[in-house]
């Protein structure tokens, strides 16, 4: 629904609401339109630069905030945010023009308290503070007089708003019966017609069938646009091999990483300390006895059992009771051992064996690492080598022979699966194979493991149909399927009409699913097959589902009209009651300011508009 308060500039929202903190501090409003002071007006009511400024801004920031990325000023006209606020503005001046006309408008007791109660202009203690105040309004370039006189304007605009549309309702037949319609329940059964129900199995067919298939289903049988591509690439895997390391470097990188080769036991443990050690050891035996677990005295201790988790620990992490704990030989409940806390029990719940990989054995994986470390950082460094190369008229296959680079080609298609280990696995590649033009010269471009790769487009090959008698097994296969389904609609449509089964014959079994809603969905049944229930009109009419590829009968049973006194039922009707007010007060609201705007006339400065769009970035 829309928000009535959008339509208008309101000096309140951009203030008091916030959106003049986000960030504008020393954004300047002047000589946004090359001498202009307005954008336009609506009858004698100006809209400023300074507004339109101001306004459109504080979307664009707000956008930001939403999104997380920087908004520029051609993505903002992209999606015609300009626009909006200036649809915004506009509605504002027609009000602040009706008000005017009219004589509407409020006493200094109300903006007082206006701004008194803004959260923007309060201090620490929750009270007003001046300093605030005047702050933010230095920052906004707003003298106090020429803020207030904001604000007793808006709150004009507001009395007229609220007298428009604040008395309009939803009609309560509209809320009735649209409650209904929402709460309504049905009873269905279905079934689904698979080709083992066919009276007789599929007939073969004869080749003239086959390629006329071919022909009538083109789009099924064409090879899609193919892309012939030269490129030149490295990556650190296939630099590696050649990197040298000398068996210091591997003694540092064994050093740095020796948690990973060397760790002493571990285990996975959790503690509960008690008030005293008879208590533990009452516990304790209960435990040993097999009549209480360790986790019931958590829990007596108002505790939940990951508060009493110590998590993975080493004997030195327990301190003084390290040496108890890690004394068991098995998992279980040990204790009660004095620590620092009192006396406690803890439960071992595994045992993590030592890691001790020493650094011989370690040496091969070590030289793997950081021969791609090196290969990579070897990669960046002599990237400019080869953008210099490429720069300089080099082709890719003289490239390839004056550096590491590696030289080849592939038929590249945006709808094919890349094989493991080709180029077209990166992103990269695939985004710049697509965009690539056969006038573009070769560029370096990275890749996202610390590659780098250039590629030449050499030809487009355009989508293709595929001769006949390649794909002939294709064709027959996809024929057998289409005229399977042409049968099993024949079938369904027999069997809707004369849903009796022929003497002899076992009826057919149907899945009821019971008390479905508008917008539920029924266990194994075409997602479609809820809204087809819905749309039937009367209890025993069976409807043919073709959905998702296959065919289903579709009963309704039952049609159970909503009882609007229910809790669920009221909390139902109140949305509603609530969605459909706002939707008439917006409506009405829309009509009115059109009808002011129509009167009093609209006038727009584009050149002004732009010069401002031009600077806000």
């Amino acid at each position: 629904m829309k928000n009535l308060r959008t339509h208008g500039k309101s000096t309140i929202v951009w203030v008091l609401m916030g959106l003049m903190v986000l960030g504008l501090g020393g954004f300047g409003v002047t000589s946004f339109s090359g001498g202009s002071t307005s954008i336009g007006s609506v009858g004698d009511t100006t809209i400023t630069a300074e507004d339109y400024a101001r306004a459109l801004r504080n979307q664009m920031n707000a956008y930001q905030q939403q999104t997380g990325q920087a908004l520029s000023m051609a993505q903002a006209q992209a999606i015609g945010l300009p626009h909006a606020v200036q649809s915004q503005l506009i509605t504002s001046a027609a009000l602040e023009e009706q008000a005017r006309r009219i004589g509407v408008s409020v006493g200094d007791e109300k903006v007082r308290r206006t701004i008194a109660e803004a959260p923007a202009f309060q201090g620490p203690t929750g009270s007003f503070d001046r300093a605030a105040y005047a702050d933010v309004l230095r920052r906004e370039n707003l003298s106090e007089a020429e803020f207030e006189r904001e604000v007793r304007t808006d709150e004009a605009r507001l009395l007229i708003q609220r007298a428009v549309a604040g008395g309009v309702a939803a009609p309560m037949p509209v809320v009735e019966t649209t409650a209904k319609w929402i709460l309504e329940r049905r009873d269905v059964a279905w079934r689904e017609l698979t080709a083992d129900m066919l009276p007789a199995p599929i007939a073969d067919p004869d080749e003239e069938t086959l390629k006329a298939w071919h022909s009538a289903n083109a789009d099924r049988f064409t090879a899609p646009e193919l892309r012939k591509i030269t490129y030149a690439w490295l990556t650190p895997e296939m630099l590696a091999p050649t990197v040298q390391l000398d068996e210091a470097a591997l003694r540092a990188a064994y050093d740095a990483n020796i948690a990973e080769y060397q760790r002493p036991e571990h285990r996975m443990v959790s503690r509960l300390v008690f008030p005293s050690a008879e208590e533990a050891e009452a516990a304790k035996a209960q435990i040993d006895a097999g009549t209480a677990p360790f986790e019931s005295f958590v829990l007596q201790r108002g505790l939940q059992p990951e508060d009493a988790e110590l998590g993975e620990v080493s004997q030195a992490d327990l301190g003084a009771a390290g040496e108890a704990v890690f004394a068991s030989p098995e998992t279980g409940v040990v204790g009660p051992v004095q620590t620092d806390l009192g006396p406690a029990l803890f439960a071992v719940h595994a045992i993590l064996e030592p890691v001790n990989v020493p650094f011989e054995q370690a040496r091969q994986d070590l030289r793997a690492e950081a021969a791609v470390d090196r290969a990579a950082r070897t990669i960046e460094e002599r990237s400019a080598e080869y953008e210099d190369l490429l720069a300089g008229g080099a082709s890719l296959e003289q490239v390839a022979e004056e550096t590491e680079l590696e030289l080849g080609t592939i038929d590249w298609s945006a709808d094919a699966a890349p094989a493991e280990g080709s180029i077209a696995g990166y992103q990269a590649f695939r985004d710049r194979a697509a965009q690539a033009t056969e006038a573009d010269f070769p560029e370096l471009a990275n890749l996202d493991d610390g590659g780098v790769f250039a590629l030449r487009l050499d030809q487009i090959v355009p989508p293709t149909l595929r001769p006949f008698e390649e794909v002939r097994d294709e064709v027959e296969a996809d024929w057998r399927r289409a005229e399977a389904h042409r049968q099993l609609l024949a079938l369904a449509e027999e069997q809707r009409l004369s849903p009796a089964p022929a003497e002899g014959q076992p009826a057919p079994q149907w899945t009821a699913a019971t008390d479905i809603t508008r917008d539920g969905w029924i266990e194994g049944a075409p997602a479609e097959a809820v809204s087809r229930a819905f749309a039937m009109a009367e209890p025993g009419e069976v409807e043919i589902l073709d959905a998702e590829n296959r065919v289903v009968l579709l009963r309704l049973d039952a049609i159970h009209e909503a009882e609007l006194t229910g809790e669920d039922a009221l909390r139902i009707s109140g949305a509603v009651q609530d969605r459909l007010g706002q939707s008439l007060q917006s409506d009405i609201f829309d009509y009115y300011a059109r009808a002011v705007q129509r009167d009093a006339g609209i006038t727009l400065d584009q050149q002004a508009i732009n010069a401002i769009n031009a600077q806000v970035q």
